[in-house]
């Protein structure tokens, strides 16, 4: 079968993508014969047909030796030989499942029919939606069975906007819903279903009279084109309006009435058992708040004890659950900053990112601001210091802080009153209750004596124990004697050192694997992350993530690995560290640094994808090409994208210090640069300074300027977005001179883009326009068109806000043109609420009201909330100075319920001029 990463997509002109690179296809009637094969994938379409459909009545004599040409074409296009394979009595296109935008169209529409959970059907239906590039098929007209299929796939997308508006209509999104529907109903003037979906979104948004207008226009359409009155069913929808019956309230969302309830527990381990005395005293302290420190040696169970209570104890904590693993004895990684978990914590409390303060020390009191007075659980693992975790005590005497830590962390326990409960050795009746609930107690009982010796061979640690007991349990035919025996006299190899004990237990169970899963084990010591996917583990082995899984099975069988969450697999701290010896001591270094140089082309490229699914006309860096044997990940979409950056963002901050300390410096400028526009979205400015601060000093170690001019730059962003305004001009003055020395009109373009911003930020609107001219004078040398749309745009807001407004208006409308061409709707929406701005100044606010609808419809698109609601008091603005004040209210009280929704302190200003707006009114 040919490869996966061939795609065909016919929602829109007819084009080849392959592993994420558009490919041309020249010629209208090679685009006809693959359009035809595409619609029939994995089905043999014959000769006949094809010439049928491709040259209909203009039969050419030569027509079959034609398409063998045009075939032989479209296989170079798709990179395989056997992506088109000819097969009696025709060809078939075979490049796999879901390999054309049509079947993953239609398998979103049908997950989406097929769930009950209507924010379910919101999401697969939005996806497909998104699949759409324009008119399908639109450019291999001509052909009346392509004309047809075109007609049939354009009713699919109208069928799934349909359901897409029923969906979200369900779940409250009546007010974002009414711009798209305005234009479909536009598209489609006599559409019953989208005209009633339009005025029920309109009602629900307190617009009833433009409801009821809505409604009666359709009706005159339908008399003078048709002859006919709408359905009764429209008839009584209007009817219920006028009434403002109940039944058609919007429904209440009940998510948005109360904050959520944090549930961040790791699954409890199912063997668990013993630790009564401990699990007593936990239960003895739960109702006295403060801080609990359970310390002991490593292996010997703290994690387990602790979460196994925790789940046992949850309904006594009726705000929920916090977790997060320090990781203060990692050996692949440095502890977890306070800052990080504190962010993470916030987020499950419900806190939106744009409220994340980017100082630790604000972060801390909104912490405990926001969990006063609620009875919340908070599990802090693996803690290396109490310094670590001193920030994030809740604080509050309703709230439950356990620790837990190699260290008996005494300073806890002397200025905070934490309760030490220490955890020693299970005892000989546990260990061997331990191995009986993962064996059976019957086989225990049997061999008595045999477990015993397993247990004390184990020096009782709950985790040789469970390494021991997988070995058993997965060779059911071995007596427990003959598995003590395996285990031989381990008190000579480790001397009673417990944590030498386990290293022993290891050694032995890494015996009974196979060779290949031995060396992935070796390998998996070098992974920086807390958890690691498989396609990251075929990449760092050098194996196909197919022969990866039954190795990674065989790991898990052998209580080696755990796959914690699906596709993800981590290792306790204890079994890193061995894992990383075993790869001292049995790899070369050259293949050492071989696999760390795949697992790093690995993150780095599919970051570099992801990042390029995000932000398709600004991911401006050139990678050099993988190493033989990585198999990077390519996201498909942005939700895609997203959700991949979200799982990886802990191992890609792993990963840049790691290329740093083992000299891929080049991987280090690079990885850090991916990264930095999801950590600013996400509101994680520390990680962002920190990953560029060692990505300048990695760039700066090779001399490579480019990648110092990047850093610089990144930097200055962070900094611009902390308020440090001097660093933030330096280091973007550095990143210009840089880009200048090594010739990059791009990075000068964005440099001088970003001073630009820096000086908005700081009121020095000449300067602003000065950098954003200089900008476009760069963009514009460099052939970027999506930057040269961006420049404009900019150049025109900055000639606003200093009163030019017919020149603002000019250098916006030639930005909208520049980006209309590159298809960027980000740049779109921005522009139009440009362009809204200089209308209003000048006086037509009629124009600017227009300006601002485009603009709201692209923000709903991409969905950029913030964006959103600042057109929306611009919006009301303008409708306020045209005497229209219920048409301001609806407007701002729109912008105030978003930003409400974001947790924005612009509300409250949106809050006091609605409030001016009402007592005008009354006087």
């Amino acid at each position: 079968m040919a490869g996966t990463g061939v795609r065909v997509r016919l929602l829109g002109p007819v084009e080849v993508v392959v592993a994420d690179a558009p490919q041309a296809v020249n010629g209208v009637r090679r685009k006809a014969v693959l359009a035809t094969l595409a619609l029939h994938v994995g089905r043999v379409v014959s000769v006949d047909r094809l010439i049928d459909v491709v040259w209909g009545e203009q039969l050419p004599a030569t027509a079959a030796n034609t398409l063998q040409r045009h075939v032989s074409y479209l296989r170079g296009v798709l990179g395989e030989p056997g992506s088109i394979v000819a097969r009696q009595p025709g060809y078939v296109l075979n490049t796999g499942p879901e390999s054309t935008d049509v079947q993953a169209a239609e398998r979103l529409v049908e997950l989406a029919r097929r769930s009950s959970d209507r924010n379910e059907q919101v999401a697969h239906l939005t996806a497909a939606v998104a699949l759409w590039r324009g008119p399908p098929l639109a450019d291999v007209a001509g052909s009346a069975w392509l004309e047809e299929q075109a007609e049939h796939l354009a009713r699919l997308r109208l069928e799934a906007e349909r359901a897409l508006a029923e969906a979200r209509l369900s779940v409250g999104e009546h007010a974002r819903l009414v711009p798209g529907l305005e234009r479909l109903v536009r598209q489609h003037p006599l559409d019953e279903h989208l005209h009633a979906q339009l005025m029920l979104a309109l009602y629900r948004d307190g617009r009833q009279g433009e409801a009821v207008a809505t409604y009666r226009r359709l009706r005159e359409a339908l008399r003078e084109d048709l002859g006919i009155d709408p359905s009764p069913r429209l008839r009584d929808l209007e009817c219920a309006i006028l009434r403002q019956d109940t039944a058609i309230a919007a429904p209440v969302p009940a998510a948005a009435a109360q904050p959520p309830v944090a549930a961040q527990l790791p699954p409890p381990v199912p063997t668990f058992t013993g630790r009564d005395a401990e699990l007593a005293a936990l239960d003895a302290l739960v109702d006295r708040g403060g801080a609990v420190v359970v310390s002991g040696t490593a292996g010997v169970g703290k994690t387990a004890l602790v979460v196994h209570w925790a789940h046992r104890a949850a309904e006594r904590f009726p705000d929920g659950q916090l977790y997060v693993n320090l990781r203060g004895f990692d050996p692949a990684a440095t502890p977890t900053d306070p800052a990080r978990a504190l962010h993470g914590f916030l987020e499950a409390l419900g806190v939106p990112v744009a409220r994340m303060p980017s100082d630790r020390d604000l972060m801390v009191g909104l912490y405990r601001t926001t969990v006063a007075g609620k009875r919340l659980l908070v599990v802090l693992d693996n803690a290396r210091d109490a310094e670590q975790v001193r920030p994030l005590l809740p604080g509050s005497p309703d709230c439950l802080a356990i620790v837990t830590s190699r260290d008996q962390l005494l300073p806890l326990v002397v200025t905070e009153s934490a309760q030490p409960v220490p955890l020693d050795l299970l005892s000989p009746g546990e260990a061997r209750d331990m191995l009986a609930r993962r064996l059976g107690a019957s086989q225990i009982a049997a061999e008595i004596g045999a477990a015993d010796d397993i247990a004390d061979r184990c020096a009782r640690l709950p985790i040789a124990l469970a390494i021991v007991a997988a070995r058993a349990a997965t060779n059911r035919h071995f007596s427990l004697a003959a598995v003590a025996g395996e285990l031989g006299d381990l008190g000579a190899f480790h001397g009673g050192d417990e944590a030498t004990d386990v290293r022993a237990v290891f050694s032995w169970s890494c015996r009974t694997l196979s060779p290949p899963a031995v060396r992935l084990f070796r390998l998996l010591g070098l992974h920086p992350g807390p958890d690691v996917s498989v396609p990251a583990v075929a990449s760092l082995a050098g194996i196909t993530p197919q022969a990866s899984g039954p190795l990674l099975t065989e790991l898990t069988r052998a209580n080696l690995l755990t796959e914690h969450t699906y596709g993800r697999y981590a290792f306790h701290d204890l079994l890193r560290a061995y894992a990383a010896g075993l790869a001292d001591e049995a790899e070369a270094p050259a293949d050492r640094s071989a696999a760390v140089h795949r697992l790093l082309d690995h993150c780095l490229h599919t970051a570099h994808a992801a990042d390029l699914a995000l932000h398709p006309h600004f991911s401006d860096i050139s990678l050099p090409p993988p190493r033989a044997g990585v198999t990077p990940e390519r996201p498909r979409n942005k939700v895609a994208a997203t959700e991949w950056f979200t799982a990886e963002v802990p191992v890609l901050l792993a990963a840049v210090p790691l290329a740093a300390r083992a000299g891929f410096e080049g991987h280090a400028w690079r990885l850090a640069w991916t990264m930095a526009g999801f950590l600013h979205r996400q509101g994680h400015w520390q990680d962002w300074l920190g990953t560029q601060r060692i990505a300048l000093a990695a760039a700066s170690r090779i001399g490579d300027q480019t990648g110092q001019g990047h850093a610089h730059r990144s930097l200055g962003l962070a900094c611009s977005r902390l308020r440090r305004y001097d660093e933030a001009d330096d280091h973007l003055r550095r990143a210009f001179d840089l880009f200048t020395d090594v010739g990059d009109d791009a990075g000068r373009a964005h440099t001088c883009l970003n001073l630009g911003q820096l000086a908005e930020r700081q009121g020095q609107h000449h300067q602003a326009l000065d950098h954003s001219r200089r900008a476009l004078t760069l963009f514009r040398r460099a052939g970027n068109e999506a930057g040269q749309g961006y420049t404009l745009n900019a150049v025109g807001w900055h000639e606003g806000l200093l009163g030019n407004y017919h020149r603002a208006l000019e250098s916006c409308g030639e930005a909208l043109r520049k980006l209309q061409e590159v298809d960027d709707v980000q740049g779109q929406a921005d522009t139009w609420d440009s362009l809204g701005h200089a209308h209003h100044q000048l006086g037509d606010d009629r124009r600017a009201i227009a300006c601002y609808e485009h603009a709201l419809d692209l923000f709903t698109q991409v969905n950029d909330r913030y964006a959103e609601a600042s057109t929306y008091v611009n919006l009301g603005g303008s409708h306020r100075a045209l005497a229209d004040f219920g048409a301001t209210r609806v407007a701002w009280r729109r912008a105030l319920s978003i930003l409400d929704e974001l947790g924005d302190a612009d509300a409250d200003t949106i809050r006091a001029d609605l409030a001016q707006l009402d007592a005008s009114r009354l006087h």
